[in-house]
């Protein structure tokens, strides 16, 4: 048995410590909001804030977690940063398909954590890992900046 923090709740999970992160909080615990893509880490649609840190789930175990904090698409709106991202998300129409908001939405809070007033390149730098099929980088472009804006 396992003891998890997520998104501010402790959670117990009997799962094997080599299970994927991704697995344990989309079957388990039923956060389904983090997606699986690639498989590899390639893709950044299964993004999730390990102890702050942008991770992809699918290839972090769950044993590696530990004792740190996990929070996922679910929680990060209730994080000042996280809330400023989502809105900015929403009044930019950033979304197409979807498939690949969720882990968008959580490098660019980890983003604004870091750096608060990122220039292009500190955006490309840090959403390099995070893959759109739709093309929607321009509208993700203007969301973070946005959300920057409002932080200032």
């Amino acid at each position: 048995m396992l003891t998890l923090t997520i998104n501010g709740q402790s959670r117990d999970v009997d799962v094997p410590e080599d299970m994927p992160l991704l697995w344990v909080l989309r079957d388990h615990l039923n956060l389904v909001g983090t997606k699986y893509g690639c498989g590899i880490a390639q893709c950044g649609v299964c993004t999730v804030h390990v102890a702050g840190k942008p991770v992809r789930s699918c290839q972090l175990t769950v044993g590696d977690v530990g004792t740190r904090a996990v929070v996922t698409i679910e929680g990060i709106g209730g994080t000042p940063t996280g809330a400023k991202v989502q809105q900015a998300w929403i009044e930019a129409a950033v979304p197409q398909c979807g498939y690949c908001q969720a882990g968008q939405i959580m490098s660019a809070t980890a983003l604004l954590n870091d750096n608060p007033q990122p220039d292009d390149a500190d955006i490309d730098a840090a959403m390099a890992g995070n893959l759109c099929r739709c093309g929607t980088y321009i509208r993700i472009r203007r969301a973070i900046k946005n959300a920057a804006a409002k932080s200032a």
